[in-house]
This record gives structure tokens, sequence and C-alpha cells, in this order.
């Protein structure tokens, strides 16, 4: 049998994928990059939005994690790479066991659009008996387990055409929400594509403060990971433009070195000091608050700022394996201390994950460059003016969520994926009258997180 090279088989899919593709059409030139910064026009979000605050948890698909969601395209079962027709069974959100979600993963599960590879991909059990399951990538979590998300999925308004942007794990996505790209330079059209690796405790001890020897793999834009180099990244991001117009912002996260803190892996950002272990940089002493809880307390001190991003511990991430069941508390948390106080009317919060977390998911991403989209994540947008009950069929990714709070500020695009991106429109109604905030029934509420120190880590990712 006469077998193309596999690059020119990528390339040649991508090809015909630009010609299909209604969405960005050929625009994309690797790795976010979309087109040169430009001012955005006034939205009607401008008028009735001060403050955003994204919650960015682990590791879910919509498939696993809403299951039975009413109006919204959730499979029942999903085709294995023999063919089979696997029913979705139930789990719960803590597993013994963590699921492969690297780019080689998604190309695996992929498998060239046809989405019925995930069972080739690997399942790594932390000593767990009887593990894996049997079709361990085919499940979904017991709705009762994480019913505060369902509720706020019905009550605002829930995404099911919300992809991750980039093909790959925690890392990388981390750079893609607070920039729109995981190029190492602004002049590159490659990408960050994995999480780091090379030294002992890398998920720890990452970015630009990392030791000499850890590296992240590189991909090129025929799809190849072929070079390595060390995770600290230099381009534009938007706390920049929140900086130049004076626009509050603060990124919560648990500890400092985590594959999740993405400002430590910008170097304008974090600013390493000579010895290369710690960020001594204006934009990390001032805006990155080493402590996730904070962003109750500055709820009810009244220091919410204008742009957030709220990272969890590992327990409360609802990363498989390491999870301890907290994610649903803990995001009701945040959602009922903002409803409940004086910010929830002008306020909108966007609930999504950063990647697919290797479960099942029966919808095929468009494909836009050779990192581009991922699969499917949730979201959730919860606001006073958020649709009530409304599912939204339209194709999102993490570069609309940069592209609403552009819109939202007044800020030109940066020229990555949230130049060509949707701006989350059709998840509001600016026009309505706002919606009266109903509180999230949860098992634990702000004063359990205030009170129980969490350990600040991260994931344990292969």
């Amino acid at each position: 049998m006469n077998r193309q090279h596999p690059a020119l088989v990528w390339i040649e899919f991508l090809f015909v994928a630009c010609i299909l593709s209604s969405l960005v059409g050929c625009e994309s030139k690797g790795c976010g990059q979309r087109s040169s910064s430009q001012q955005l026009t006034a939205s009607p979000a401008s008028q009735k939005i001060q403050h955003v605050v994204i919650i960015f948890q682990e590791n879910r698909t919509p498939d696993n994690l809403f299951h039975g969601l009413p109006n919204a395209d959730i499979a029942n079962a999903g085709r294995n790479s023999q063919g089979q027709m696997i029913p979705l069974t139930p789990t719960s959100l803590v597993t013994p066991y963590d699921l492969n979600h690297s780019h080689a993963g998604f190309r695996t599960m992929w498998d060239g659009g046809n989405m019925d590879g995930v069972d080739k991909n690997s399942v790594k059990c932390f000593g767990a008996p009887n593990c894996p399951p049997t079709n361990a990538q085919f499940k979904y979590v017991n709705p009762s387990e994480v019913a505060p998300y369902f509720q706020l999925a019905q009550q605002y308004t829930f995404c099911d055409r919300m992809f991750q942007t980039n093909q790959g794990p925690s890392f990388p996505a981390h750079q893609f929400i607070i920039s729109g790209t995981s190029a190492p330079t602004a002049h590159t059209e490659a990408c960050a594509a994995e999480n780091p690796k090379g030294v002992p405790n890398a998920f720890v001890s990452t970015g630009c403060t990392a030791p000499a020897g850890e590296t992240v793999a590189v991909l090129d834009t025929n799809g190849y990971e072929s070079t390595k180099m060390y995770p600290c990244f230099e381009h534009a991001t938007l706390t920049d433009e929140l900086d130049a117009k004076n626009i509050s912002w603060k990124y919560y996260a648990p500890s400092a070195g985590i594959i999740w803190n993405a400002p430590n892996a910008i170097k304008h950002v974090c600013v390493p000091d000579p010895t290369g272990t710690l960020c001594t940089g204006a934009d990390w002493t001032n805006h990155v608050i080493l402590n996730q809880t904070q962003v109750l307390t500055d709820v009810a001190n009244g220091a919410l700022p204008s742009v957030s991003w709220v990272i969890p511990t590992a327990q409360a991430s609802d990363h498989p394996q390491k999870n301890t069941g907290l994610g649903p508390s803990w995001v009701a948390s945040v959602v009922n201390a903002i409803g409940n106080s004086s910010y929830w009317s002008n306020t909108a919060i966007l609930i999504t994950w950063d990647d697919w977390g290797g479960w099942y998911d029966h919808v095929a991403p468009p494909i836009i460059s050779s990192y581009e989209y991922g699969f499917r994540v949730p979201l959730i947008v919860v606001s006073p003016y958020a649709k009530a009950g409304f599912v939204s069929h339209q194709t999102h990714d993490f570069g609309s969520i940069l592209k609403f709070i552009e819109e939202s500020f007044g800020l030109a695009t940066l020229g990555y994926a949230d130049a060509n991106a949707d701006d989350l429109s059709d998840c509001f109604n600016f026009q309505q009258t706002p919606l009266v905030f109903q509180p999230v029934a949860a098992r634990y509420d702000a004063a359990y997180f205030l009170s129980h120190k969490l350990p600040a880590e991260g994931p344990d990712d292969d």
C-alpha cells in the first residue's frame, strides 16, 4: 500500500479543513496567531459588565460531566477503535486513575475526525485494586455528585460547542486562557504543546522559575513535536492590555510554580530573580495572589478586581485522581459570594475547564491549524444578563473569553485566538430584566474553604 508521509497527510487535511471551515477561514498562522492588533468596537457588554471572573477547572468533557443535561448535545455511548458502540457508564467524580490527555493523546482519540480512538489512550492507575475498570475512558460522572454544576447550567447559559483552543494538556491550555497562544515568542508560529518534563516535581516548579533541565515540547506547523525548550515564554498577554488601561486584575492561584499558574511562564510578568527561583516582577507582586481563597475575602471586602482568573487546588479541581470531590462546592462558593454581593449586578462569571482530560466526547472539533482546536470542554455563563435556561450551540473557544473581556473593557485584540473568535454574545441578553440571583446549593460553603487550608498543589500528570 502506498502511504503518504504523516506530515503530508496532516498538511493535506488542514488545506481541506480550511476550505470547508466557515468559522475562521484560513487566517490562522499557527499557535493562536490570527492578525495584527486592532481596536475592537464597543459591545453591549461594555455598558453592563464591570467585572469578569473566569473560574478555570480541570479535565472534563460535556459528555463526561453533564450527562443528561436537558437540551444539550450529550452522548450516551461512544465508538471505540474496533467500531463498537460502548455505552457510557457512571463513575464518581473521584477516580483512582488518570487518562492520557497529551497532544499525542488528542491525535489518537481524534483519529482524523472519526472520534474513535480514545480506548487506545493509556490509563494511569495509582495503586487502586481492579484498576483500570473496563472501558475506563467511556464514563460519565454521577449527576448527583455535581448537582451545583447542573443547577448553574440549567439556570443560566450552558455552551455545548465550547472547545479548548489547544490540542493538549493543562500547561499550554493555561497559557491560552491569559493570552490566546502558547507560542514561545511573539514572532513564532510554533506552540508549546505539552506539560513540562525533565526534572523531578516539574509540575510544582515550572515556568520561568523552573530548574535547569526542565523542558516543554514545542510543536511545529506540520504537527510534529520537533524541539524542546525551557518553559519560559515572552509574548503579549491580556494582562498587558489591562495594565495599559489601568484596569484592575488578579490571578488567584494556590501556589507559584504549578503548571496551572500561567503568569509564572511569562518572563516579563514573572521577572525571575538572579537565582532563577522566584518571580519578582511588579505584575507578579501586585496581581498574582498565591491564595485562591482570597477571591472570597476580596468579594466580601469590596476588593474584587475588574478581571479575575480563579485557579483551584488539586482537591477542588475536578482533575481525575487528584480531586477529592470538592470542585462543585468550590465553584458554588465563589459564585454564591459574588451572587450575594453588590457585584452581582454587573458581573459575568465564566466557568470552564482547561482540557478534556482524556474522557470520551463525541463531537469532533473544528481543525484550523496543527494545534487548534482541541476537544469540547463545558462552559457555563453566569450573569444577571445571561440567557436563562439556555443552551448555546455556537462554536466558542478560549479566545471567545478573551474577546468578551476585550469588548467589555474597550481593549485591542491581542491578534491571537481572540482575534477571530466569537464574543459569547449569543449567551447574553443585555436588554432583559436582570436575573435575580438564586443561591447555589452545595455541600460545602465559603466558610469551609476559608477555614480548611487545602494543600497548595497542582496535578501529577504525565
